[in-house]
């Protein structure tokens, strides 16, 4: 089944029960910090953004694979911009093939 989004905002959406499952891991092991935005901006600025025909299943996979140290290490690096927040930039369009 193919999915088309008129939006980041509406993908956010679709997954966001995926990013709130692994929120809810990242607390019971420690990572008591980490929110949903976070884990967007981190895949959106670090493997989503190159990614060719990515697919909805391959999303949820990667927010599932993602461990708590490569979170913690990005917020580090981004704290100092205040993005905090999902960036949902239209501007800034994923190549999906969802």
């Amino acid at each position: 089944m193919d999915y088309e989004f008129k939006s980041l905002r509406e993908l956010y959406d679709r997954i966001t029960p995926a990013l709130r499952s692994k929120c809810t891991e990242f607390k019971k092991t420690g990572f008591k910090e980490i929110k949903e935005s976070d884990i967007w901006n981190y895949l959106t600025d670090n493997k989503w953004k190159s990614a060719l025909e990515l697919t909805l299943s391959d999303m949820v996979n990667d927010i599932f694979s993602l461990r708590g140290e490569d979170i913690t290490n990005y917020m580090i690096r981004k704290v100092s911009e205040d993005k905090r927040i999902p960036n949902l930039d239209d501007t800034e369009v994923l190549d999906l093939d969802i």
